[in-house]
């Protein structure tokens, strides 16, 4: 993943924000949303857009686009950046390789312990039948 060429392929649009903030918040453009057109990205190999696909399937558009929304700050900048920030961290995530898991035998005392429990349940279950009189 080459993060800069990543970063100048991104698309910002400002619009405005909802919440508190008076006449601020009314005249004033500073929530971001950020889309990022995954499979038509130049900076992921093919493999890393599959991965990303798979992971993040559920955050895509139709069209294959990520978006993401911030609007934490009052500043159209604070919340550029911050995007910039998730989207990063997000990318990051989905294409973290989970470790295969490597098989391993039960301990002889595991076996051993398993076998005592079998053996004494089996006993227990013997004893409560009618008892045997000769």
């Amino acid at each position: 993943m080459d993060k800069e060429q990543l970063l100048q392929e991104l698309r910002f649009k400002a619009v405005r924000s909802s919440g508190a903030g008076g006449q601020h918040v009314n005249k004033v453009s500073t929530k971001i949303e950020l889309a990022c057109d995954i499979f038509n990205s130049q900076a992921l190999s093919d493999v890393e857009k599959e991965r990303i696909y798979l992971k993040l399937e559920n955050r895509l558009t139709k069209e294959n686009v990520l978006l993401l929304q911030c609007d934490e700050s009052r500043s159209q900048h604070k919340n550029k950046e911050l995007a910039k920030q998730r989207l990063i961290e997000l990318l990051k995530r989905a294409l973290v390789v989970p470790k295969k898991r490597r098989k391993t035998k039960p301990t002889r005392s595991a076996i051993e312990k398993r076998l005592r429990s079998k053996l004494k349940k089996a006993q227990k279950k013997a004893n409560r039948g009618r008892p045997n009189i000769e």
